[in-house]
């Protein structure tokens, strides 16, 4: 693919396309020649490759070859205002059909761009002549409410487009509602010919098995919430920032509008420059906020979902996930609110705090989408639920914590491994936490001068203590709640008593020296 502008022989308004661009345009058009006129198209390009550029193109040539007339479809109001200003760039005069539109002018229009439930309305209510519409265009086809207008438009070619071809409902898969996908640029090669930042990717490792699943697919605001505003957690993110991110643009996806209130609150306490977006903020508060971010080079916003689709910030410079999701499609939306290239941004930082790295893979991964288009059920079962992905990480002490153990060259202990070795060897379960206590209490040991200072460290030791707990309740697969908390309380009075009995015995084993007195 060459990076060189190449301009369409036919385009008079100034506009030019990239090679890439012209090319999907001729496969396109292709396919309006040879398929029939009620054929459903759908073609998939990464966030930031240009889909509103290239249809349109489309229609400014399908309208010049045609005797028919144009719809486009979107699910906002904001995309439908960018759409209509895009065409109009394009030479394309255009109408956009909202809840205040007169169309009594409609006959004069050969080019619509309309929301979709706006203009469900108007057709239930026979306020639009569709009768010569001959192509429509859906933008973000992935999103079902699309569907329900299909049955107006039996004898038009239906062009989708979006950046991940797979359902927001897995009942309902796209295969259902589209005949063919076409494939554009993969976001590796728009990486590599300049068209699109590199991710770098910070993840971290969470344990989300509190989060419930809704009836939609992915995880409820309720539990997300309810996880996501501890104080752990919220520390967990300023933490992230602040290591990774301090004094750049940020942008904070959150699930909830309490979370990003109190994403907000911490960030305001901490002293930097934080607003909150949610929908339910005015038009105007929308834009001066917006404003506010585009202007500020260190601002940081919370937001609720509304930024995935139709907000273009190329100033950009980090992605927090500071959630968990199990859809691809905005996994992909999020962090492809900072993939937007500029002279200067080359790459762009991402922070996920959902383990959303290891249930779906780097972002830009090399993704078989026709696969995933033909066979999503296939495509979903494969993917990893948060129990495996949590038996997969190596837990580690928060930094503060671990600099209490900084003359400790190792403070991780395996349960699941000691577990494994145990009943090879014919051993009690029980063998596996008298191991764990035996070397929590010699990293406490290895960092004191005397018992008070070891019992003090081993009162730190509450969320490792919590999270080896729960590794070995899985291993034997037993987890009530009064069970783990017996455990818990069990296993730090059993830590003390062996630090009471064997601590000069230890301490003196290790610094070759008796404790002071």
């Amino acid at each position: 693919m060459s990076k060189e502008l190449i301009e369409s022989e036919e385009t008079k308004t100034g506009k030019q396309l990239y090679s890439y661009q012209k090319g999907a345009i001729n496969k396109i058009f292709k396919c309006f020649e040879d398929a029939p006129e009620d054929y459903h198209l759908l073609y998939q390009l990464p966030t930031g490759g240009g889909k509103t550029v290239i249809f349109s193109e489309i229609v400014r040539q399908y309208l010049k070859l045609h005797q028919k007339k144009v719809l486009i479809l979107t699910h906002r109001i904001e995309l439908c205002k960018q759409t209509s200003k895009m065409l109009e760039s394009f030479g394309v005069v255009n109408k956009v059909i909202d809840s205040k539109a007169n169309l009594d002018d409609q006959e004069q229009y050969t080019c619509f761009v309309a929301m979709v439930e706006t203009l469900n309305n108007r057709l239930n209510d026979g306020q639009l002549d569709i009768s010569d519409i001959g192509l429509v265009i859906i933008d973000e086809a992935h999103y079902n409410s699309f569907t329900k207008l299909f049955k107006f438009f039996e004898k038009s070619f239906v062009l989708g487009v979006t950046a991940t071809p797979l359902s927001s409902n897995v009942k309902l898969p796209m295969r259902d509602n589209y005949n063919e996908l076409i494939v554009g640029e993969t976001i590796e090669s728009l990486i590599k010919n300049k068209f699109l930042s590199r991710a770098e990717v910070w993840a971290y490792n969470m344990g989300l098995t509190s989060l419930e699943v809704g009836s939609n697919g992915d995880y409820t605001v309720k539990s997300s919430e309810d996880l996501y505003t501890n104080s752990a957690m919220l520390n967990t993110l300023l933490e992230a920032y602040r290591k990774h991110s301090l004094g750049k643009k940020t942008l904070i996806f959150n699930n909830g509008i309490n979370t990003s209130l109190y994403v907000y609150d911490t960030f305001r306490a901490a002293g930097y420059p934080t607003a909150h977006l949610d929908n339910t903020a005015t038009k105007n508060q929308r834009k001066q906020i917006l404003k506010w971010f585009k202007e500020t080079p260190n601002a940081i916003l919370s937001s609720v979902s509304i930024l995935t689709t139709g907000f273009d910030e190329p100033t950009v410079d980090t992605i927090i996930l500071n959630r968990a999701t199990k859809s691809l499609t905005l996994y992909y939306q999020m962090i492809g609110r900072g993939s937007r290239i500029l002279d200067n941004k080359d790459k762009f930082t991402v922070i996920d705090l959902g383990n959303n790295y290891y249930r779906f893979g780097p972002w830009g991964a090399d993704l078989d989408w026709q696969k995933i288009f033909n066979a999503p059920d296939y495509y979903m079962d494969k993917i990893l639920n948060d129990e495996d992905i949590e038996q997969n990480f190596k837990h580690e002490m928060p930094e503060a914590l671990r600099a209490e153990f900084a003359k400790s060259q190792e403070v991780y202990f395996d349960i699941k491994e000691c577990y494994t070795n145990s009943v090879q060897n014919g051993e009690s379960s029980k063998v596996v936490l008298e191991k764990s206590i035996a070397q929590h209490a010699k990293i406490c040991i290895e960092n004191s001068e005397d018992l008070y200072d070891g019992l003090a460290l081993a009162k730190m030791l509450g969320p490792d203590i919590e999270h080896r707990i729960q590794m070995y309740a899985k291993c034997i697969s037993k987890s009530t709640h009064n069970f783990l908390k017996w455990l818990k309380d069990d296993y730090k009075q059993k830590l003390n008593t062996y630090l009471r009995e064997n601590f000069d015995r230890v301490f003196e084993e290790i610094h070759g020296r008796p404790p002071e007195d």
